[in-house]
């Protein structure tokens, strides 16, 4: 089922990802996009709604930023909030309380964009199997898996959608958490039947930090040795054409 859709466009506010998730609270999907989204874009996302959210950090190089203008001839409901807008008269701004936002945001989405409760977590994964699927094809996939949450979120999607196409590279630098990276080894190659590139690179990773002290030039080892460590393995894997990469969602908005 393709969720509706109601799009938060970042215009300098730090309340985005509070308004996307008390959208989503409604039932409804929602997505943080920035403010110069086109409207070629925006046709791809079956977009019910569009909430302008302007705010203190609406000036990049001294030039105020606006939407694009193109945007407003889509026939798609807009709401803008705390930025005064060229084509768009009001200028609200949010209540302090989450509980009057969701009363604010009801009467937009439900009776102005006239979106559906269709918002799950069911619905959501499905939707993004099928989207790997498509941009995908036949073609094969690498992830760095590291055991955290953000990659081995990304790497139970990409199996449920592309299976043995995926090939996971999971590196054990010395500083996992205890049984970590043989917690891995159990939950993706033993039950979910991964491809799993297994490197032991403990001594490799401890020889460079020895007699380091600062932890600024720790942490720019580190990552640099996993580079160097992550690259040599995909190196021996032939017929790669995408690497997927498991992060948080404040980070691919920044």
């Amino acid at each position: 089922m393709k969720q509706d859709n109601i799009l938060v466009l970042d215009l300098g506010s730090h309340d985005n990802t509070r308004i996307a998730r008390l959208i989503r609270d409604l039932g409804v999907y929602s997505e943080i996009k920035p403010h110069d989204i086109t409207k070629e874009e925006i046709a791809t996302l079956n977009v019910k709604g569009i909430i302008i959210n302007g705010g203190e950090n609406n000036v990049i190089d001294g030039k105020e930023i606006d939407v694009n203008e193109e945007i407003y001839s889509l026939g798609i409901p807009v709401y803008a909030v705390g930025h005064q807008l060229a084509k768009v008269s009001n200028k609200a701004s949010w209540a302090k309380t989450d509980e009057a936002i969701k009363e604010e945001l009801k009467v937009f989405v439900f009776d102005e964009c006239h979106a559906d409760k269709n918002w799950n977590m069911k619905n959501f994964v499905n939707d993004q199997v099928d989207i790997i699927r498509k941009q995908v094809g036949d073609k094969k996939v690498l992830l760095a898996l590291s055991g955290g949450v953000d990659s081995s979120v990304v790497a139970a999607l990409l199996i449920k959608a592309i299976g043995k196409q995926l090939t996971c590279v999971h590196v054990n630098h010395g500083l996992m958490r205890k049984g970590e990276s043989e917690d891995v080894i159990e939950v993706f190659q033993n039950q979910l039947n991964a491809n799993l590139v297994y490197v032991d690179a403990t001594d490799r990773f401890l020889g460079k930090l020895e007699d380091i002290n600062e932890p600024e030039q720790k942490r720019k080892i580190i990552g640099a040795e996993f580079i160097r460590v992550f690259e040599e393995e995909a190196r021996k894997l032939d017929g790669i054409e995408f690497l997927a990469q498991g992060t948080i969602y404040p980070d691919i908005i920044e």
